[in-house]
């Protein structure tokens, strides 16, 4: 994402979320534990406008997406969202959709690794949020459901019935998608929904830790693996093997090429700068 920006400051306060940041570590937490942090309008808005911020910032080299109280999130909020639709129009409820779709391809899109730390529920878009993540750090607690065919909509939500497949494999997506049952943290890792399973109570954590070793490490390598993960999911393999030639060629003009060689002949640990 481009790094230039028009007339709009950085944004200084958000309403729907809470915004900590730590040597190159953003750490965002949704914050309505008394709703198991159900989304809003606004919260799915303050998402996808933040990430955009943060995507613009060079000093954000990993971001921890994490969950208040007693689970990561529950999904939209039954009476704000759910409630709410029912008075839409179809072309409001297609600006509402496709907002939420944003926030996913700006999961999958930003310049940084994301780590999401899931203990608790992870329902509905909650669980696509997580599944949008880099990095699933959860802990015993963590149950992932997919849960909607289950109000009467489609499984493929928010990019759902595209990424679920490339995680797990197509049976077990049509399984969640379809079905809608709560997916346990064994089975999780069993199936590859998760990265890593933590003991009890140290996914935020273990997730935390992660992010400050992505952070420490080559972000410039980082956001281009991260790019072609992505971009290469469709392509044949002649298109991916010339994007990742190109690709090559130029991180082998970057500063921190010629400093992975500096630190290997000088015998010390190599000081990157993510450019």
């Amino acid at each position: 994402m481009s790094p230039f920006t028009g007339s709009t400051p950085r944004t200084e306060t958000w309403r729907h979320l809470r915004l900590t940041r730590q040597d190159g570590v953003a750490t965002v937490t949704l914050a309505r534990p008394e709703k198991l942090n159900a989304l809003t309008f606004g919260a799915y808005a303050d998402l996808r406008d933040l990430l955009a911020e943060l995507s613009r910032e060079r000093s954000v080299r990993a971001l921890v997406l994490a969950g208040e109280g007693r689970g990561f999130c529950s999904g939209g909020d039954v009476d704000e969202i759910i409630g709410a639709t029912l008075a839409l129009d179809t072309a409001e409820l297609l600006d509402f959709n496709r907002m939420t779709g944003q926030v996913v391809r700006a999961l999958r899109e930003c310049p940084f690794p994301v780590v999401a730390a899931v203990h608790g529920v992870a329902a509905g878009a909650g669980a696509v949020l997580a599944l949008a993540a880099d990095f699933r750090i959860a802990d015993p607690s963590a149950r992932f459901s997919f849960l909607f065919t289950r109000v009467g909509l489609s499984g493929g939500d928010m990019g759902a019935a595209y990424l679920l497949p490339r995680v797990v494999g197509l049976g077990h997506a049509t399984r969640l998608l379809m079905l809608g049952e709560p997916v346990r943290a064994a089975e999780a890792e069993r199936i590859g929904l998760i990265s890593e399973l933590t003991d009890e109570g140290y996914a935020d954590e273990r997730a935390a830790a992660l992010a400050r070793h992505l952070a420490e490490g080559p972000a410039l390598a980082y956001a281009q693996t991260k790019a072609l993960l992505t971009a290469e999911l469709d392509m044949p393999l002649a298109a991916a093997v010339e994007m990742d030639a190109s690709t090559q060629a130029l991180l082998m003009n970057s500063a921190d090429y010629a400093e992975f060689h500096a630190a290997f002949t000088g015998r010390r640990d190599a000081d990157w700068q993510g450019r």
